[in-house]
């Protein structure tokens, strides 16, 4: 992997240790620097989280979808509760099948993205 310099960045990915627990923040236009830079830290493997506060994304590139869904669907199958915080982007990019949204906070009809093939 190559390093992305900090200026070419336009979003953040941070994991923050709080008294409530762990925290995945993404926030900004998360774009595949910001996504590369979090995982050189922390590896591709899903990081333990108990929220995922993401209420101040404004765009979400496909390896910003992927990060997040795989948090999400790591918790989901390993029976952790997480808190997702959303933003109207992460609403419209998260696939409408996903039980981590918050009741009525899923994309609206025809909006939604599907998950990443694999």
């Amino acid at each position: 992997m190559t390093a992305v310099p900090a200026a070419a960045r336009r979003g953040v990915v941070r994991l923050l240790n709080t008294s409530g627990g762990r925290v995945l923040v993404l926030a900004g236009v998360v774009d595949a620097g910001a996504v590369e830079s979090f995982w050189r830290c922390y590896g591709r493997e899903p990081v333990r989280v108990d929220v995922v506060d993401a209420r101040s994304v404004t765009a979400l590139s496909p390896s910003g979808r992927e990060l997040l869904t795989d948090t999400l669907q790591w918790a989901e199958w390993t029976g952790r509760a997480v808190t997702l915080r959303p933003s109207p982007a992460v609403r419209r990019a998260l696939p409408a099948s996903g039980s981590w949204l918050p009741a009525g906070a899923g994309p609206a009809a025809g909006h939604g993205a599907r998950p990443p093939h694999r």
